[in-house]
C-alpha cells in the first residue's frame, strides 16, 4: 500500500516507533469527565445498543479534546472504490456521517494492515484526490478493531493543533476501539434479534390469514355448487351478492398476505 506525503496527502506512522509522539508532554485531562463517559458507554451498551457508537465517538472527542472522531468498518463486497464505510462520526466530522471512501489512499488501510496504533496527519492533496472538501488533519490517532467478520478502525483527529494527543490518549483509544469491537458486535446481534422476532410475528400472521382465507372460500365453493346445480330454491341475486362480499374480504387478506416481510 502506498504510503508517500506527496503522492497521497497522508503520513500514517506506526505509534510503535514513532519516537517523537512518545516524546510528547502529556496533557493533564479530567479524570471525573473520563469516568462520566465510561458509564454512558457501559450504559449505552446495555440499554441502547443501536446508540453505542454514535456515543462512542461523542465520547472519544470528550476524554481526548479532539476536534472529530469517527468509526469506520470495511464494506460487504465492496469495490475498490467503496471499500471503507464511516459508520459513526462526531465533531467537526459529523457531516461525513456515512460518508464510503476507497480502499486507496487509506489511513484506515494502513492502520489494519499494520494491526497497530497509528500517529496521521491528511493533508489538502488527500482531500483533493477524494474530491472533497474537509478541514485538514494535523494530529490524530487512530487505531484497529476487528470481530468474527468485520474489521474497522476508530479515530480522533484535531483540525489546527499539531500536538493535540499524547502516549495517554493512545491508550485511552486502545481501550475505545474495545468498545467499538463490542458495541459493533451488539448492534449486528440486535439487528439479527429484531429480524427473527420479525420473521416469527410474520410467520404467526401468515398462518392466522391463512386460516382467514378457508372462510371466504368454503362460502364461494358452496355458492358455486348451488349456481352449477341450478337450485330453484337458490336466489342468484343473493348469491351474486354475496361471492362479490367474500372475493371482496379474499382480496383483503391476499393483500395482507403479500405486504408481510418476505424474512
Amino acid at each position: 500500500m502506498v504510503n508517500s506525503v506527496e503522492e497521497t496527502g497522508l503520513e500514517v506512522v506506526d505509534l510503535r516507533i514513532d519516537s517523537a509522539f512518545a516524546a510528547r508532554n502529556l496533557h493533564t485531562r479530567d479524570i471525573g469527565m473520563q469516568m462520566t463517559g465510561l458509564q454512558r458507554l457501559s450504559r449505552a451498551m446495555v440499554e441502547n445498543p443501536d446508540t453505542i457508537l454514535q456515543e462512542l465517538v461523542k465520547t472519544a472527542v470528550d476524554l481526548c479534546g479532539a476536534d472529530s472522531a469517527g468509526i469506520s468498518i470495511e464494506t460487504d463486497n465492496g469495490n475498490d472504490q467503496e471499500f471503507y464505510h464511516w459508520i459513526a462520526t462526531a465533531g467537526a466530522y459529523s457531516g461525513f456521517l456515512n460518508a464510503i471512501l476507497p480502499r486507496e489512499p487509506s489511513a484506515c488501510g494502513l492502520c489494519l494492515e499494520r494491526g497497530h496504533a497509528q500517529h496521521f496527519t491528511v493533508t489538502k492533496k488527500f482531500f483533493d484526490i477524494l474530491g472533497v472538501e474537509a478541514p485538514l488533519v494535523t494530529d490524530g490517532i487512530l487505531l484497529p478493531w476487528k470481530t468474527e467478520d468485520t474489521r474497522g478502525t476508530i479515530f480522533v483527529m484535531a483540525h489546527g493543533r499539531t500536538e493535540a494527543f499524547d502516549d495517554n490518549d493512545a491508550r485511552l483509544m486502545t481501550m475505545l476501539a474495545d468498545f467499538a469491537a463490542m458495541g459493533y458486535r451488539q448492534q449486528k446481534q440486535q439487528a439479527q434479534l429484531i429480524v427473527q422476532a420479525r420473521a416469527a410475528a410474520a410467520a404467526q400472521m401468515a398462518n392466522h390469514l391463512a386460516h382467514e382465507i378457508n372462510n371466504p372460500l368454503q362460502s364461494m365453493t358452496n355458492a358455486a355448487f348451488l349456481v352449477a346445480r341450478g337450485d330453484p330454491g337458490s336466489n342468484p341475486k343473493a348469491l351474486g351478492q354475496a361471492l362479490s362480499n367474500d372475493i371482496e374480504r379474499l382480496s383483503g387478506i391476499v393483500r395482507e398476505l403479500l405486504s408481510l416481510p418476505l424474512e
